[in-house]
């Protein structure tokens, strides 16, 4: 047998074109069926002498005609092979030539070739089928590994540009917040995280390029060279065949030995790889390997493909190389074993083919792909850690060489515990968080990768309980604003020190309120609020508030702050006030009342610019600025005092001298604009179920049965917000129900 020195495979020469390989694979498969279909009608015929085995030979030599390119160089070739026909299809013809020469059958001939030739080749056809289709489920599942990477690179752009349009939004929100020095604080720190996402995004780039190269110059070829060696050994199986039957022809029809040995010679000639390199030669096009991914900027914060290499992002660079290097050994070790027992599988394979070894090879080629589907997952990872090694390496060097690593182990914290990095606290018991064994540095998961290479070593208690003191200084000195950055304006400051005086039209609350964005009802609390980091969330973000000032009411109409009692009023005493403006209701719970109205306060103000009035029978809301208070009585003659203007509203953010005013000129006043109904509900209250000290300034102490005005409930930190005597602070959300 003729060998060549070097046969082309489909995998080096026709990359990305398994589809059409596969259509071709498959069209010599299902072409066993007309060889086997073939020799069970000659069986009828062979009985019936040479009447028929001309008719027949002139019938298949038809549909070899028919078939004859699509079996030679496939379904779309790339150019077309003229008269020319494959190696297999020049054997066949001469086998159809040798046919029309013989003319006397016999019978045990034709039960012959039914039971040695046409069953055996139903069972190959049925086999190689089976493994023909295993490899096409093979050649899926790669390309859904090559998608997986795209969409996941997909997935890692899209939170890139998240938190892009975050910190857009945090340097939006410095041009209007009310507290300039946090809001800059905020926009800073997002800006950290958004420079650790784009590093995160620009790793995944270069993971997935490479997932991509191993896709197109490695797992791809390789099952395209498989797929050739089943195509090739269907036609080794094939041709083996076909010598047996022609073996069956000579021993019977000894007239017809010289015919039979010239079929017997073509049929030798048909290596199985000639039919390959008939159909490369003839589908060899261009092909054009996808570009690799490159860095996208996002359209809300243009930047560059570099690296962040400050000195926050280099700490996160370095716990992430760190993290890799110990990987990568393992996973190295791994992937070297699994390919090793591929290997083994492929050779079981081989025997299996030479006759060596009995087995299963449907079963076996079956347990090799689960073997490399395997071995895939861990090359992968591996190249992943690799990926991210190199690229960190190659930007900023190694830089975990001297890095003094904390020993961290991960912890569900049961009691309150602040972060060492951010301050925040650390509770709950979803509250999952590391603390590192040698020294004691606490922080949440989402802090981890930001902590610096600094452990000290295993330290005492003592030293532990320093080393605490002087972390959590260091963090509540990063929490508090340090200005702007650089390549933020600075903003001009806003203030505000009387709201009654600062505001001398009604228009100036609601405007007030509309460039501040919404406010609850804790930011409109007096002045001597104190200012606290409340115990937070698993999320790690900060209440600590700075409370806006307005002015104090006066004593002579409000004895206690509003929401002081559980009915949100002063107790024993009713709120007179008189409507500035005529009012028409927009929506539910309003109240339509005409100019100059005397009404009772239900409800006062809690920051949402409306209020909450009696006119007559009637009840509803109406805007804060449209009305004045007048005087306070006892709660069961509210119509035996006279209504008493002031000249100011304790509820409304401006004076009241204006409206008067205006009432002068005679003809219907215009009300200022009415603020939107955030916070217009009615007010909710707890009741204490047991006795609680405060542990810290941000915490109410308790005492069972006593009320509070429910600020915020419990968003899952174990903690709600809560309102005594104008004062807002945290109080432990299961000693508390709703009432």
């Amino acid at each position: 047998m003729a060998e060549v020195d070097v046969a082309p495979t489909l995998g080096s020469e026709l990359k990305d074109g398994f589809k059409p390989a596969n259509a071709w694979v498959a069209n010599g498969i299902a072409w066993l069926d007309d060889i086997q279909s073939f020799y069970r009608e000659r069986s009828t015929i062979e009985k019936e002498y040479s009447a028929k085995l001309n008719a027949l030979a002139k019938k298949y030599f038809e549909k070899k005609t028919r078939k004859s390119a699509s079996l030679s160089v496939g379904d779309t070739p790339t150019m077309t092979p003229g008269s020319l026909e494959s190696a297999s299809l020049t054997t066949w013809t001469t086998h159809l030539t040798t046919l029309e020469a013989r003319a006397d059958e016999h019978e045990r001939y034709g039960n012959d070739l039914i039971n040695k030739v046409a069953e055996p080749l139903k069972h190959l056809a049925v086999r190689f089928e089976e493994l023909r289709k295993r490899h096409a489920e093979y050649a899926e599942k790669l390309e859904k590994e090559r998608d997986a990477s795209y969409a996941e690179l997909r997935k890692t752009k899209g939170k890139y540009d998240a938190a892009c349009q975050e910190v857009e939004s945090k340097r939006k929100k410095t041009e209007s917040s009310f507290d300039k020095a946090k809001a800059q604080s905020s926009f800073q720190q997002q800006v950290l995280d958004m420079n650790n996402v784009k590093n995160t995004y620009l790793i995944a780039i270069n993971v997935t390029n490479k997932q991509k190269e191993k896709y197109y110059h490695e797992y791809l070829p390789e099952l395209m060279d498989s797929l050739q060696d089943l195509s090739e050994f269907r036609t080794f199986k094939l041709n083996g065949l076909w010598t047996l039957a022609a073996q069956l022809e000579a021993g019977m029809l000894q007239q017809s030995s010289g015919q039979i040995d010239r079929l017997s010679q073509e049929i030798t000639r048909n290596q199985p790889h000639l039919d390959s390199m008939m159909y490369i030669r003839h589908n060899m096009g261009s092909f054009q390997e996808p570009p690799d991914k490159v860095f996208e900027p996002s359209p809300v914060w243009h930047d560059d493909g570099s690296m962040v290499v400050d000195e926050a992002a280099k700490v996160y660079l370095r716990n992430l190389l760190n993290k890799s290097k110990g990987q990568l050994g393992e996973l190295r070790r791994e992937a070297d074993k699994k390919r090793r027992e591929v290997e083994a599988l492929k050779r079981m394979r081989q025997r299996v083919r030479e006759g060596t070894e009995d087995k299963d090879e449907v079963a076996l080629v079956s347990q090799i792909f689960s073997m490399q589907e395997d071995l895939h997952q861990v090359e992968r990872k591996r190249i992943a850690v690799e990926v991210e090694t190199s690229t960190i390496t190659a930007t900023v060097g190694d830089v975990t060489l001297g890095a003094k690593n904390h020993n961290f182990k991960s912890q569900t914290f049961k009691i309150p515990t602040n972060c060492d990095l951010c301050g925040e606290r650390i509770w709950g018991l979803s509250a999952k968080g590391f603390d590192c064994r040698d020294c004691g540095y606490t922080c949440h998961s989402k802090c981890e990768m930001k902590v610096p290479a600094e452990c000290p070593g295993e330290q005492s208690k003592e030293e532990r309980k320093k080393l605490k003191q002087e972390r959590q200084e260091a963090a509540n000195a990063l929490l508090k604003p340090t200005g702007p950055p650089e390549h933020v304006a600075e903003l001009p400051s806003l203030s505000r020190s009387d709201t009654v005086t600062s505001g001398r039209s009604g228009y100036a609350a609601s405007s007030q309120r509309s460039m501040t964005g919404p406010l609850s009802p804790a930011e409109e609390t007096p002045p001597e609020v104190p200012t606290a980091t409340r115990p937070t969330s698993t999320s790690g973000s900060t209440t600590t508030r700075r409370n806006r000032i307005v002015a104090p009411p006066p004593a002579a109409y409000i004895s206690e702050l509003p929401g002081s009692t559980p009915n949100g009023s002063s107790q024993g005493a009713e709120q007179k006030a008189k409507m500035l403006y005529s009012f028409e209701a927009a929506g539910p719970g309003e109240l339509t009342v005409p100019e100059g109205r005397d009404l009772v306060v239900l409800e006062p103000d809690t920051g949402s610019g409306w209020v909450k009035v009696r006119a007559g029978y009637k009840e509803g809301l109406v805007p804060a600025t449209y009305i004045e208070l007048t005087s306070t009585t006892s709660a069961p003659a509210p119509a035996a005092i006279a209504p008493q203007h002031t000249g100011q509203s304790a509820y409304s953010n401006s004076g009241s001298s204006i409206g008067t005013a205006a009432g002068q000129t005679g003809g219907k006043k215009k009300g200022p604009a009415v603020a939107p109904r955030r916070g217009a509900k009615k007010l909710k209250y707890v009741e204490a179920l047991y006795d609680y000290t405060a542990q810290s300034d941000a915490e109410h102490s308790m005492v069972e049965g006593e009320r509070f005005v429910l600020i915020k409930e419990d968003p899952g930190d174990g903690w709600a917000e809560v309102e005594k005597g104008g004062v807002t602070k945290s109080v432990p959300a299961s000693y508390v129900q709703v009432v």
